[in-house]
């Protein structure tokens, strides 16, 4: 009947539209949308160096995960705003591999960090991914620098003769919290690694094996093997 608006023609005026001019996406969405969600992630930037305790801070994998978000938000936003866009990219991005050894565990936490943040701005959700920025930053930053009981765990390297193992291990008496991890004897001589709990920065007392005569040398390595002394 002549005059009479079926529902499914809406459907298909309304999808055709989609197809044709993109939704509701526009230009100076595009853009602000990018700005915002390079802020937030130049707080997860913050973050990352200011918590980063690995062997080598990565400065290009940190701009990297700038990168990441405002790719990220640039691919969400045409897939919110059309539908048949939506199912392509779908379609295409299921066939992207990702096969970088990441060294640090909590690089994988970052790019899922980056990679929301990227997905809630793109979808148009702004204080919630402003919200939810700062909240995570502030858990991060807190478990940084709250330590249980406040000691540190090291590894203390001992190479020594074997005259002079008495008194080293009368100077690891000394130490109150101490474990045996490896010991290895040579006809040169002994290397020693000892589990030693730390409590502040105090490293001085290696220093003093040092002044014990038949030590070699002497190192104290964090768990992720930053030679401290």
């Amino acid at each position: 009947m002549n005059g009479v608006i079926k529902f499914s023609d809406i459907i298909k005026k309304r999808f055709l539209e989609d197809m044709m001019i993109g939704g509701n996406l526009t230009i100076t969405r595009v853009v602000i949308t990018l700005l915002l969600t390079f802020l937030a992630t130049l707080f997860v930037y913050y973050i990352y160096r200011k918590t980063f305790s690995g062997t080598l801070y990565s400065r290009s994998f940190n701009i990297s995960l700038i990168m990441l978000s405002l790719v990220t938000a640039l691919i969400i936003m045409p897939i919110t705003s059309n539908l048949t866009l939506s199912l392509g990219m779908v379609g295409a991005l299921s066939i992207v591999r990702f096969r970088t050894a990441l060294k640090d565990p909590n690089d994988i936490t970052y790019m899922f960090w980056a990679i929301a943040v990227g997905l809630t701005m793109g979808a148009g959700f702004y204080s919630a991914a402003a919200a939810g920025t700062f909240v995570i930053g502030m858990i991060l930053l807190i478990l940084h620098f709250i330590k249980p009981g406040g000691f540190s765990s090291y590894l203390l390297i001992l190479h020594f003769s074997h005259e002079s193992s008495e008194a080293v291990n009368e100077s690891l008496r000394k130490l109150p919290h101490r474990h045996l991890k490896s010991k290895t004897v040579t006809g040169d001589g002994v290397e020693l690694i000892m589990e030693v709990k730390i409590k502040g920065s105090n490293t001085n007392f290696v220093n003093d094996f040092l002044d014990i005569k038949g030590v070699r040398d002497a190192a104290l390595a964090s768990s992720s093997g930053d030679y401290i002394s």
